[in-house]
This record gives C-alpha cells, structure tokens and sequence, in this order.
C-alpha cells in the first residue's frame, strides 16, 4: 500500500479573495465572494479601477466592507507598487505573486478581465505563493542602495568613456599609470584641459610610484590632444565629480536609515544588538552590518546592500536552504524516473545576486576557507560554479549571522579540509598509487627530533 501523504492546511478554499490585474492607469479586478442564499455557490464580480490614489482608497474601503481578506496581484513593473502600498496601510492582506506562476492555460483568450478572473480564481484555491515585500523602512534602504549601485555603474562607465577620449587623441595614459583618475592621472588630465601639452611637463606632475617611469611616461604622453578632447574631458570629469558627491551623500542617507531601523529580535524585547548601542555608540541595524563586514570578500557597501536586499527578519526564511534557494544560488533538482540531475540556478534578485557575486569573485582570491573552497571547486568544476558555490556559502553565513544576534564570523582556514583528513586512509592511498606506477614503497615512521 502507498503511503499516505498529509495533505497541506494552507491550500483549503480562500472564501472571500481579490485579484487585481495591475495595468499603468487601471486595473482591472475580479472579487469572489461565498453566495449569500445558496450554500456552495460562488459570486463573481468584475470591473475596472482606475489607478489613481482615491480610486485605490475607496477600493480598499469597498474590499473591507465585503469582508475580503486577500488580495493579489502580478508583478507587473512598478505598476503593482501604488495598489499594494496603499491596499495594504487600509490593513488589507496584499499578496504579490509572480507572473511566471499565474500563466493562463495555452488557447484560451487573453483579456484583461480573463487574467484577473483566472488569477482570482488561483487565489481562492490557495495555488500562489507570495512574493517576499519587505516592510516600508526596508523598501526605502532598497531605494537608497539600488540608487547608489546606478550611480556607481554610471560612473565607472563615465571613467571609461574619459580613457576612451584619450586614446583617441593618442595619450596612452592608461598603459603606464595603473588608475588614471588617482592622484597622478587626474593631474595629468586636468592639465591637457587647461591647454598643457608638452609631455615633458605633463610627466613631472607624476606623484608616488609613476616617478621610476618618468621616460615611458613622457613617451605615452605624446599625442594629439586637442580643444575638442578638452572640451569632452571636462564634461566628463564633472559628471564624475558630481556622480562622487551624489555617492556620498547616498552613503550618508543610508547609514542614517540603517541607524533608525530596528531588528525583530529588538521589537520582541529579545535583545538584539542591532537594537541597543554598540561599543562605538552605534544603533539599529550598524552593528549587524559590522558583523557582515567581517565576513571575508564583503565590505561596508557590500553589507549594507545584503541588508536592504534580505531584511533583518529570518522569519522570512525559516532556514538557510530558503534563502539560498530565493537568492537563486542553489541548482534546481530535476527528478525523472531513476535519473535525478541538476538544473540552472535561475536569476534571482540581481540586486544580491550580483553583489554576493563580486563578493565570491574577491573571497576566492584569499587565503581563507572561502578562498580555499573556490580553489578545490575550481579544478573539476569551472569557475562558474565554483564562484556560485562559494556565493551559496557565504549567503548561508549571512544567514546565521543575521538570524543569530551572538554568533560571529571565524574563519576555518585555508587548511581545513586537509586537516578533517584521515591520515591512515591518506597514505593508503598514496602508496597505492605510487605501486600501481611500479614502485615498491616501504612504510617507516619519522623520528621525533631529540
């Protein structure tokens, strides 16, 4: 006899639901409701909102009179945004799903009133899940840190637009000075602005280790750099400045918000240090981004945009397997018949993915545990993987890091897996392979040194 498998509570009927398909100046929404005469009976009704505030209001108010207790919607853009925000401050449950998990079924017409009926339909049959929308403080971290993420990606791609200005006036700058916007290259460039053009002089504004290459210097230094380079030079250098004070400012606006949110173990009276101050006098969720600062591969910046992207509440993510496998770092399990193999990882939020990525790419460079582990993978592996791997590993630390208000980081060292080593099994190993090349090997212990 087959076994019997417990049937989940969450996927009975949903009496009283709603479905919104979220357009940019309407949507469209359909409302199931229990028949008020006939028991087993459904209501159905559908019609148009129009997406402004007052209209989305008096939704809500309508939704809460009829009794309903749920509302969905797709993720649809920014669109779904001011229908999710505002119906959920009227204390409705707003449930935001993914369009990939609400297609209709494949032939039937696609109407607008079609997709909130189906969706509407989904709903009351508890088939979605909910998409992870974190809380008002959260969302506005995310605004401040996915800005700031922009304005850095605008600016290096303004830095390279600049070192494209000088190879095209033939001022080979970048072949000799390692960064040309540190202190040497940005005093060469602004003297080409102001009409300097003799290499001879351009090459004796070099400071600190571009002195010793003072002949290559003049060399590379010798172009055709004109008014109109000038001119682009300028326009691009104070775009890069004013891209840098925008940055600061950001990362100012962001340390202040981080210091005013406060942890869920905080709220529960649980203690949590992000709630009281630390031994530097910081507060909310400042030492909670310490603590991730000293994972190896991830710094300030980097933490602070982990906390935007994942919260401070694990209560999301009941374990770390959840959270890696929603960060999409984790392969998915395809099962058939007696074959079980891997798929894709998926994309993911590429807001974490792609800096707990850059974070992987700078820990496999050191001599840590993490840096250790992406050698090993590596060599059978590919660097892909390896790097997704060690993403996946110090996604996992994060989680503990910040579902646990003690634990801190250690690292195991690069030689751990050499030590959890078998030293018996090790050398029987060894010398198994050194017969089969047809050595006779003769075991004898070393003598401890007198």
């Amino acid at each position: 006899m087959d076994d019997a498998e417990a049937v989940d509570q969450e996927t009975e009927l949903v009496e009283r639901v709603a479905a919104i398909d979220v357009a940019k100046a309407s949507g469209m929404l359909c409302m199931r409701l229990p028949h008020e005469r006939i028991e087993g009976r459904r209501t159905q009704r559908v019609w148009n909102v129009g997406a402004t505030t007052n209209a989305i209001l008096a939704l809500g108010d309508h939704l809460l009179c009829q009794g309903v207790t749920r509302v969905i919607m797709e993720a649809t853009g920014s669109y779904w945004k001011p229908w999710f925000y505002l119906l959920e401050a009227r204390g409705l449950e707003c449930w935001l799903v993914n369009a990939r998990d609400v297609k209709n079924v494949p032939g039937r017409p696609k109407t607008d009133k079609l997709d909130a009926v189906w969706l509407c339909k989904l709903a009351e049959r508890g088939m979605l899940r909910a998409s992870f929308v974190p809380p008002q403080p959260i969302r506005e971290l995310r605004d401040l840190t996915r800005l700031r993420t922009v304005f850095i990606g605008e600016r290096s791609r303004n830095k390279q637009r600049t070192e494209k200005i000088l190879e095209d006036a033939q001022i080979k700058l970048s072949s000799e000075a390692t960064n040309i916007f540190g202190v040497s290259g940005r005093a060469i460039i602004e003297a080409l602005i102001r009409g300097e053009r003799s290499p001879q002089t351009l090459a004796d504004l070099a400071r600190g280790r571009l002195v010793s290459k003072h002949d290559a210097l003049v060399e590379a230094l010798t172009g055709q750099f004109n008014d109109h380079h000038a001119y682009v030079c300028r326009l691009l250098l104070d775009s890069v400045d004013r891209i840098t004070a925008q940055v600061d400012d950001l990362s100012q606006r962001i340390t202040a918000q981080l210091a005013g949110i406060s942890s869920p173990q905080a709220d529960e009276g649980g203690g949590h240090p992000g709630s009281t101050p630390g031994e530097t006098g910081e507060v909310g969720l400042l030492p909670l981004v310490e603590r991730l600062d000293e994972i190896p591969g991830i710094g300030r910046t980097t933490a602070e945009v982990i906390m935007a992207e994942l919260g401070p509440d694990m209560r999301i993510f009941p374990t770390s397997g959840h959270v890696v496998s929603w960060a999409k770092l984790a392969p998915r399990t395809i099962q058939s018949g007696s074959k079980n193999t891997s798929g894709p990882t998926g994309h993911g939020n590429p807001w974490l993915k792609g800096v707990i990525g850059e974070a992987a790419m700078a820990a496999a460079r050191t001599d840590t545990f993490l840096g250790a582990r992406y050698r090993r993978l590596v060599k059978h592996r590919g660097h892909k993987k390896a790097i997704i791997a060690v993403a996946r590993s110090m996604l996992v630390i994060v989680w503990h890091l910040i579902n646990d208000p003690t634990a801190r980081f250690e690292d195991l060292g690069p030689n751990h897996h050499q030590r959890l080593v078998n030293p018996i099994r090790k050398t029987r190993d060894l010398v198994r392979q050194l017969e089969a090349l047809g050595h006779t090997v003769t075991i004898a212990p070393v003598e401890a040194p007198a």
